[in-house]
């Protein structure tokens, strides 16, 4: 299932590198989360396995013997999630592409780490497949991780990138860009997707250059804003590699400033590198949007249902529209503020009590403040069905 798979070294780490393969494949999410990481030149993986996660160790652990990948280098199944993400710090902090992944329950007993990661600087990747909650829940599908993800979820005011697939092509295709971000701004990336993405099987196309066919927002940068001179060949700042460098200094990375002063230049550091990230780094797709009046926003699984529900209701001559973040954060608001001023309505479709409609609604508000905002929302791994997007809009075109 998984031989043939190609694979493309194009990072910043400390790789090796590796020849192309070819072929094509049906997989789950899960295991294409785990390709697309080695085909981006993961060099160490640590995981804790919990459901509906866990096809994703299984894959590292399976691949990790195939002599395959000749960049990955250690897999290691931490004895707890608290452990597997202080192992990504070490070997992030050495320049390593490393990265965890998890679910819900055990993306929150990572938040200490994460947060040490962004005040330390550091690019690693850490994938949550989110299930049920609050508490342990249950593993149905949903989206009610979004606060979590989208604002922070650790101590610290930071925000991170946060990618969203809604295929398994696109999950097989994010890890690379994950990666590509992480150590262009040195910043900790989140991948995320429900459960029910992570578990279903499609067929993907290895060397589909589906990124591309996404829309991406870059807003106009000031001189010192277009520099990022974090921008650097991991040799440059990771711990040691002396011998690699012009300098041969010493690299000591830490997240402890206790000069006032000094912190205070490293927190504006980490705000603008946000604001870059921001403006620049904001992927979505937009879907019968020319003319639409009426515009459902979704990302991920709900995304796709709702795509479905568009297809009909445009058979039907209904002037409907469909925007999907493929970013959660950065979100795809200025898209929809551009869009805002020639709608009626939105309709915002979420495995959750709605999070992201909050997002949505103050990026369509401020360009229009009277449009309608409405929403399916759905838990503890219930589907809305295109029915059920359909008679909503209709009730709004009423």
């Amino acid at each position: 299932m998984l031989q043939g798979l190609p694979r493309r070294s194009h990072h910043r780490g400390l790789g090796e590198g590796a020849g192309d393969m070819t072929g094509l494949a049906f997989m789950k999410g899960n295991e294409a989360i785990a390709i697309g990481a080695l085909r981006a030149g993961l060099n160490a993986y640590f995981g804790y396995p919990i459901t509906p996660s866990t096809e994703v160790a299984e894959t590292m652990a399976a691949e990790i013997h195939t002599g395959r990948w000749p960049d990955y280098k250690v897999y290691l199944q931490a004895s707890s999630e608290l452990e597997a993400i202080n192992m990504v710090l070490g070997s992030a902090s050495a320049g390593m592409r490393a990265m965890t992944f998890t679910a819900s329950p055990g993306f929150s007993l990572k938040q200490e780490g994460i947060s040490y990661g962004v005040g330390m600087m550091l690019p690693f990747v850490v994938g949550n497949v989110n299930r049920g909650g609050p508490g342990l829940g249950n593993l149905g599908a949903e989206q009610s991780d979004y606060w979590q993800v989208t604002r922070g979820g650790g101590h610290g005011g930071y925000r991170l990138p946060v990618y969203a697939p809604a295929s398994v092509q696109e999950i097989l295709s994010f890890p690379g860009v994950a990666f590509d971000t992480a150590f262009r701004y040195r910043t900790p990336v989140l991948l995320v997707f429900d459960a029910f993405t992570g578990q279903f099987k499609e067929d993907v196309q290895p060397d589909l250059d589906i990124i591309s066919q996404l829309n991406k927002g870059c807003g106009t940068l000031n001189p010192e804003e277009d520099h990022w001179e974090f921008d650097l060949q991991a040799t440059e700042w990771a711990v040691g590699h002396r011998d690699q460098r012009k300098d041969g200094a010493r690299r000591v990375i830490n997240s402890l400033f206790l000069d006032e002063d000094v912190f205070n230049r490293h927190s504006a550091t980490l705000h603008d590198r946000w604001k870059r990230i921001e403006k620049c780094e904001a992927l979505w797709e937009e879907v019968e949007v020319e003319d639409a009046e009426v515009l459902i926003v979704a990302y991920g699984i709900t995304a796709r249902i709702s795509r479905a529900a568009v297809t009909r209701m445009r058979g039907e001559g209904l002037p409907v529209g469909l925007l999907r973040p493929a970013t959660i954060s950065p979100f795809p608001a200025k898209a929809l503020a551009d869009l805002a001023p020639g709608l009626t309505a939105a309709v915002t479709v979420e495995l959750s009590h709605g999070q992201m409609f909050h997002d949505v609604q103050y990026a369509l508000r401020a360009s229009n403040p009277g449009v309608r905002m409405e929403a399916v929302n759905r838990t503890g791994g219930i589907m809305p069905t295109q029915n059920e997007i359909i008679a909503r809009v209709k009730e709004v075109l009423a």
